[in-house]
């Protein structure tokens, strides 16, 4: 049951002002405060060509929090916080929708005037929120088309984007491990922009979509940050190359984790003497044909089982080096580089990747040993 009214806005209200109070600090002081069921930090402050301040902050799930499983305080109050905020549009890429809070804000969205756009999965546009967010004239377009339109992400404004592995639906945001990233930055928005359009305005989807992201590398005051889409982008190219570059360490938290090309790279760089650590999850692995958690186990790697029982271990992060990290909705397989939609963003920030190395090290303590 989802639940909503005072306590709810109440929440959200305190974990803006934290945003606030926090976003002149390079890194959150979890000493001082009682974390809720996301974490939330704002990682880097400074001023990208679009004039957005505090332009990354990055959220992480936690199933284990204690008002978890009420539906309370997760960052689906802070995402619909951000689109309560829009003005001018809102373009989202949705695998699955069924929060009330998303459409309620979405619907808000609409109805002060902003155009809202919406493309997702067509196999899963039957959930009673999204026809009532295509009852309020909302336009939603759906893929068609035998691979997934797995995409997450969320344009507002043409200024910021929401990205990472989290579906927008209380189980993905409740009892799921997942990461959610705030991108202010008006050059990444054109990537996404550009790519939601291929999309929305010339329905095209998978391998029908042609290569041209306007601004795939960037600097973002003085952090590089890279993006692509699949399988336009030749993504795992690029994963592969950051793989064989690396000299001290690999840590992946992967969903699922069945591309024999990024497998084989973690396995070359495991026998050159880089320290290689990761959880994969429990439930995936049994279900799916082809995943490199065996070959892994077999070459004495450090992989893990998650220890999520009521959800899934939904992350898709590389984390390289402790200075590299690469995250989206882009599952390690073969579907997501030839068949779905997808997208990828890398950062090259020791920063960051402490952030997500204190994500990896709560999954991998709570995942089982082999």
């Amino acid at each position: 049951m989802q639940k909503r009214g005072f306590a709810r806005s109440h929440c959200a209200l305190i974990l803006l002002m934290m945003a606030l109070v926090l976003s002149s600090c390079a890194v959150a002081t979890p000493d001082l405060l009682t974390p809720p069921p996301v974490v939330s930090t704002p990682v880097l402050s400074g001023t990208d060509s679009g004039g957005a301040a505090d332009w990354l902050q990055i959220y992480f799930t936690d199933p284990t929090a204690p008002h978890a499983a009420d539906y309370e305080a997760g960052p689906d109050e802070v995402l619909g916080a951000a689109l309560d905020q829009a003005r001018l549009s809102v373009d989202a890429a949705a695998y699955s929708l069924n929060l009330w809070s998303i459409r309620d804000a979405l619907i808000n969205a609409h109805k002060r005037g902003a155009i809202v756009r919406i493309v997702m999965e067509s196999d899963n546009m039957n959930t009673p929120e999204v026809q009532q967010i295509m009852e309020a004239g909302i336009p939603i377009i759906g893929d068609q088309h035998q691979g997934l339109m797995h995409d997450k992400f969320i344009v507002i404004d043409r200024a910021d984007v929401w990205t990472g592995s989290m579906n927008y639906t209380t189980s993905g945001v409740y009892q799921d491990n997942n990461n959610l990233v705030l991108i202010r930055s008006s050059a990444v928005a054109e990537d996404y922009t550009n790519e939601f359009e291929k999309m929305f305005v010339d329905n095209l989807f998978g391998p029908d979509k042609t290569a041209g992201n306007p601004n795939p590398k960037l600097t973002i005051d003085g952090t590089p940050v890279e993006v692509y889409f699949a399988p336009e982008d030749k993504a795992a190219g690029r994963i592969v190359e950051l793989i064989q570059d690396s000299q001290k360490s690999i840590n992946f938290l992967a969903y699922s984790f069945t591309s024999n090309d990024i497998g084989k790279a973690v396995m070359e760089r495991a026998q050159a003497g880089v320290h290689v650590s990761g959880v994969m999850d429990d439930g995936q692995i049994k279900a799916s044909k082809g995943t490199e958690y065996d070959p892994f186990m077999q070459a004495g790697l450090d992989v893990r089982l998650d220890g999520n029982q009521d959800g899934l271990m939904h992350h898709k992060v590389i984390i390289i080096d402790q200075k590299i990290v690469i995250t989206g909705s882009y599952n390690f397989s073969v579907s997501a580089e030839t068949t779905n939609d997808e997208n990828v963003v890398i950062i090259f920030s020791p920063e960051v990747a402490a952030k997500y190395m204190e994500e990896f090290q709560r999954v991998y303590g709570q995942a089982e040993q082999p």
